[in-house]
């Protein structure tokens, strides 16, 4: 016991000695040297502590950077590797063709990271009871702790499957903490964890109109409701993705819509507005609290502008053509999503010439017309995870499934705003596909179309006619990385073909 105390502890620690944010509730004070007594939970400040831990990895290279662009972007058709031909990144190449193995470096990353991400959840709720706290403050704590392992183990399951359940603190040295963290169950169990974990939070948790001002950002009985309801959609459970996303377009949990103008969302002046249901939070000023370098590496890469102080950077996860060419004439969103050479962007930047024919709008933040701070490695540039065009198109989606009349109402919406006229899809087969097509430029470059397309069940077929080697039985899913199978023992179990 003594010993998973002072592991726990030290890893929270080391957290908040990397760069912090210039938001209170992910700028603590730096610590000095870690405390190994009981003495700990004597500071109330502590236990706030623990839960901005599970914020805080958000924002790790692992778990929202580059591994994660290679593996939930450059794998689909939305993206290309990008860069220059000779820079592969480690593994992008082998991202983007669909040819990585379990060594690819990308795919030990988001475990790793992701798993992290659990485990600092898993020691909040842990270590919550032993705090001298009010009892709403606990359960508030122990809802963000929860949500926030939702949103790990999500990703993870999409990725990978079934997977070891680890939800407490275990003894990684006893033989039975051993077994259980190299033991993977089915994604169902996964899955059940995630909802109990996303119900809890919604029963506690404040509506955004609730939540002080210097709690923007975290966890909201909005967000909860709306990460439930996309976990619905691939549970494929329609009637719980309907309801979940009526109470949130009535304003059941919070007031949200879908803002007028798409082109403002992944701007600054965008951040947080009542279009968004879960942002992690990212600033560039010191301390440091930014997501490390998720722009800088999908920054315009050798080009030449008509001024000098613009964001440039590496010039990975690259718009591909294809994608280019899926918006209907008219559509706003391909401006606002795709970046082409001769553009002139937001902040009055053109573009000359650049390594690569087209750059992520949405990755974009601007030297000159945002408070960016000028540091290319933390950039002020908010990862927008949750937000209101999802949520009408789950709706449309699920509507549409269980053949009730509402899926085109929500489909329109979302078409309307990008200042295109209804559809004309009449029959469900064609509302689904327009859906599904929808979804594709709507929330083009935001890493959900591979899993979409896995989970609409024709990956293999999309992605093998532009040149990927997807294998159906095998690509649905990522390898479990290696050296976590070596490092169990054999105990950890592969995915079929790798």
């Amino acid at each position: 016991m003594k010993r998973i105390y002072i592991i726990a502890v030290a890893a929270v620690s080391a957290l908040f000695i990397l760069p912090a944010c210039n938001k209170n509730w992910l700028s603590p004070d730096v610590q000095g040297q870690v405390s190994t007594s009981d003495t700990t939970f004597n500071n109330p400040a502590n236990a706030t502590k623990f839960v901005n831990a599970c914020y805080t990895q958000l924002l790790n290279w692992d778990v929202s950077s580059f591994g994660w662009i290679g593996l939930t972007s450059i794998t689909s058709d939305d993206a290309d590797k990008g860069s220059s031909p000779g820079d592969v990144g480690s593994d992008k190449d082998l991202m983007d063709a669909i040819t990585y193995t379990a060594t690819a470096s990308s795919v030990s990353s988001v475990w790793s990271g992701y798993f992290r991400g659990v485990a600092y959840c898993n020691q909040a709720l842990f270590y919550l009871p032993q705090f001298t706290i009010a009892d709403n403050v606990r359960q508030q704590y122990q809802a963000e702790a929860r949500f926030l392992r939702a949103y790990y183990y999500f990703t993870l399951v999409r990725a990978f499957g079934d997977l070891p359940l680890v939800d407490t603190v275990i003894n990684a040295l006893s033989e039975a903490g051993r077994v259980k963290l190299n033991t993977r169950v089915s994604k169902d169990s996964i899955y059940a964890l995630i909802e109990s974990d996303l119900r809890f939070a919604i029963s506690v948790l404040p509506t955004r109109d609730q939540q002080a001002a210097g709690d923007v950002g975290r966890a909201t009985k909005g967000a909860a409701t709306g990460l439930l309801a996309k976990v619905s959609l691939y549970e494929k459970k329609w009637q719980q993705a309907l309801d979940l996303t009526n109470q949130i377009i009535q304003g059941g949990v919070g007031t949200y819509s879908l803002v007028n103008d798409y082109t403002t969302i992944w701007r600054e002046v965008g951040e947080n507005s009542q279009e968004s249901l879960f942002e992690i939070q990212s600033k560039s000023t010191t301390p440091y609290a930014a997501v490390q370098q998720y722009s800088e590496v999908q920054g315009i890469r050798g080009a030449t502008f008509n001024v000098t102080n613009v964001f440039t950077g590496w010039g990975f996860n690259t718009p591909s053509g294809n994608l280019d060419s899926a918006y209907e004439a008219g559509d706003i969103r391909k401006k606002s999503t795709i970046i082409h050479i001769g553009d002139t962007l937001f902040d009055d930047v053109i573009i000359k010439t650049a390594e690569n024919a087209r750059y992520n709008y949405k990755a974009y933040p601007s030297n000159t017309a945002e408070t960016y701070g000028g540091n290319a490695q933390y950039s002020n540039k908010n990862i927008r995870v949750l937000r209101m065009g999802d949520i009408y198109l789950i709706n449309a989606e699920a509507a549409n499934e269980l053949g009730t009349g509402t899926a085109v109402t929500s489909l329109n919406a979302v078409r309307n705003r990008a200042k295109l006229g209804n559809t004309s899809a009449a029959t469900q087969a064609d509302i689904r596909n327009a859906i599904w097509k929808e979804r594709r430029v709507e929330l083009a470059m935001e890493h959900d179309r591979f899993f979409d397309l896995v989970r609409q069940g024709r990956a293999g077929t999309v992605l093998r006619a532009l040149g990927k080697s997807f294998v159906d039985g095998k690509n649905e899913l990522f390898p479990i990385p290696q050296q976590e199978i070596d490092a169990s023992g054999n105990l950890l179990r592969q995915n079929p073909g790798y």
